[in-house]
C-alpha cells in the first residue's frame, strides 16, 4: 500500500498520540523514581525523537529549516511548555537519572557534530580572503560590542554563579557574534542562493567565523579555569595545536591513503575525535574544542572521508542532536523572564541588537566593498542565522558558569528566533526586488562573476589601493 508523505506523517502523529495518551494513568501517578531506569530512558529517547521530528515537519511546512522545528521541539518538552501544562509528564519522562543519561548521549552528539564542523572548514577554497576577513571582523565585532554593552547595562542579570561580570560580558558578546554554518548552508540551498555572490560570501564568512569562534571560546574557557591556571591551559592548548599540525595531520594523511576500507577509517576518525575531546577536557577546556581541532586536522581531499562524514552527519543530526535539543529545552524556562518589564526589555534589546548589528556590520562592509544594496542586505540578514552552533556555545557557557539560567534562557530564545526569521527576511528582500521565483533563479541571476567572488576590482572600491 502506497501512502503519500502527508498521510504517513498524519498516521505517525496519530499513533504517537495514541501511545502517549494510553500512558496518562502512569504519568499522573508515577513518582520520579518509579519504574526501571532503562525503560524510562528508552521511553524518553523515543518521545524526544518523535517530538523533534513532528516539530521539524511542521517547520518545513512553514518554509523553515528542519533544525528550527527540532530546536522548538526541545523547548516544548521542557519547563517552558510541557512542564507548565502537564508537570506530571515531565516528572515521569525526565527524572534526574534519565536526564543524566540523556546528557551523556547528547555530549557524544556534540563531540561528533563539532568534529564534522571542523572537517567542513575549508579556508583554502575561500576567494578574496581580505574582503571576507573584513566582513567577518565587522559582522562579529559589532554584535560582540553590542552584547557586552547589554550585559554591562543589565547589571548582574546574566552573570552565572561562577562567572565574573567581565567574563560574562565577553561570553555574551561572543554568543551574539555566532553564525551557524550548517543551518546557513541549508537556507541557501532552499532559496537557491548557494552559488550566487551572496551565497559564496556567506559560506566563506561563516567558515572563517566558526574558526575564530572556537579559538576565542577556548581562550575564554582557559580564563575561566579553576585555580587561576588560565596561562597553563593556554600553553597546553597551544602545545596540542602544534602537535596536531606537525604530527597528527601528516599521520592522518598517511592513514587516509593507506586505509582503503571506509569502516576502518570511520573507527579511526570517531575514536580520534573522542580522544581529542578527552585531551582538551583533561586540560580544563571543553571537549568540543578538541573535537573541532581534530576535525580541522582531517584531510579533506578524499572521497572516503567525505562519504564517512556524510554518514556520521546523517546519524548525528537525526538521532543524537535531538537529544541535545531536549537537554537545552529542559534547562530553558521562558517563565523565568516572568512579568517584570526589565527582563522583557532586556530580551527585546538582545533580539533587536542581535539582528541589527549583524545586518549593519556584515552587510555594511559588504556594501562598502562593492556589493549592490539588495545583495548586501541579504548577506547581512543571512549572517543572523545562529542555529545549532549558537545553542552549543550557550550550553558550554552555561556549564562553565558564564551565564545564569535567566541569561541562558533569554539567549536560547534569541538564537531560535533569529534563526527562524532569517529565511522569511531573505525572501522579503528578494520579493522586494522582484527576484523571488524568477525563471532563471529564485535569487535572480547567478552572480558568481561578481568581483567579491572572482577577486576582480570593483567600481566603488579600488582593490589595488586598499587591502581589506
Amino acid at each position: 500500500m502506497n501512502l503519500s508523505a502527508r498521510a504517513r506523517t498524519l498516521l505517525g502523529v496519530t499513533v504517537g498520540l495514541v501511545v502517549l495518551v494510553s500512558t496518562v494513568p502512569l504519568w499522573d501517578t508515577a513518582g520520579p523514581h518509579d519504574g526501571g531506569s532503562l525503560t524510562r530512558f528508552l521511553l524518553a529517547v523515543a518521545v524526544v525523537l518523535v517530538t523533534c521530528q513532528v516539530c521539524a515537519g511542521l517547520a518545513r511546512r512553514f518554509g523553515q529549516p528542519s533544525v528550527v522545528g527540532e530546536m522548538v521541539g526541545g523547548l516544548v518538552l521542557g519547563p517552558s511548555l510541557l512542564g507548565v501544562v502537564w508537570p506530571a509528564a515531565t516528572g515521569f519522562l525526565f527524572p534526574p537519572a534519565v536526564t543524566e543519561g540523556l546528557d551523556k548521549v547528547a555530549q557524544l552528539g556534540l563531540v561528533i557534530f563539532v568534529f564534522l564542523l571542523g572537517c567542513e572548514l575549508r579556508t583554502d577554497r575561500i576567494e578574496r580572503k581580505g574582503v571576507v576577513g573584513a566582513v567577518v571582523v565587522a559582522g562579529m565585532g559589532l554584535p560582540w560590542l553590542a552584547g557586552m554593552g547589554i550585559v554591562a547595562a543589565a547589571g548582574g542579570l546574566f552573570v552565572g554563579s561562577q562567572g565574573s561580570p567581565a567574563g560574562t560580558m565577553m561570553f555574551v558578546g561572543l554568543a551574539m557574534a555566532v553564525t551557524a554554518l550548517p543551518v546557513l548552508a541549508r537556507i541557501l540551498d532552499d532559496l537557491k542562493l548557494r552559488h550566487t555572490s551572496v551565497g559564496v560570501l556567506s559560506i566563506s564568512a561563516a567558515a572563517i567565523g566558526d574558526g575564530l569562534l572556537w579559538l576565542v571560546l577556548a581562550f575564554l574557557l582557559a580564563g575561566q579555569s579553576a585555580g587561576g591556571g588560565g596561562l597553563r591551559v593556554l600553553l597546553l592548548g597551544a602545545a596540542l595545536v602544534l602537535v596536531t599540525v606537525l604530527c597528527v595531520r601528516p599521520l592522518l594523511l598517511a592513514l587516509v591513503r593507506r586505509l582503503g576500507s571506509g569502516q576502518s577509517l570511520t573507527v579511526v576518525l570517531v575514536a580520534g575525535a573522542i580522544g581529542y575531546s578527552v585531551l582538551t577536557e583533561s586540560i580544563q577546556l571543553h571537549p568540543v574544542v578538541g573535537a573541532f581541532l581534530f576535525g580541522v586536522a582531517v584531510p579533506r581531499d578524499s572521497l572516503v572521508v567525505e562519504r564517512i562524514c556524510q554518514q556520521l552527519e546523517g546519524f548525528t543530526l537525526l538521532i543524537l542532536l535531538p537529544l541535545f535539543f531536549a537537554g537545552v529545552g529542559l534547562t530553558t524556562s521562558v517563565g523565568l523572564i516572568g512579568t517584570a518589564p526589565i527582563t522583557w526589555l532586556v530580551f527585546a534589546g538582545v533580539f533587536v541588537a542581535a539582528v541589527v548589528t549583524k545586518i549593519v556590520g556584515a552587510g555594511g562592509v559588504a556594501r562598502l566593498a562593492g556589493m549592490p544594496n539588495g545583495e548586501a542586505l541579504r548577506f547581512g540578514i543571512l549572517m543572523n542565522c545562529r542555529g545549532v552552533t549558537e545553542l552549543v556555545v550557550l550550553s558550554i557557557g552555561y556549564q562553565a558558569g558564564f551565564l545564569n539560567q535567566l541569561g541562558y534562557s533569554v539567549l536560547v530564545l534569541v538564537a531560535v528566533l533569529t534563526t527562524a526569521v532569517t529565511g522569511p527576511l531573505v525572501r522579503w528582500s528578494l520579493r522586494r526586488e522582484g527576484k523571488l521565483g524568477s525563471p532563471a533563479s529564485p535569487s535572480g541571476p547567478d552572480r558568481r562573476d561578481h568581483p567579491l567572488v572572482t577577486g576582480a576590482p570593483v567600481q566603488r572600491w579600488d582593490a589595488k589601493k586598499t587591502d581589506l
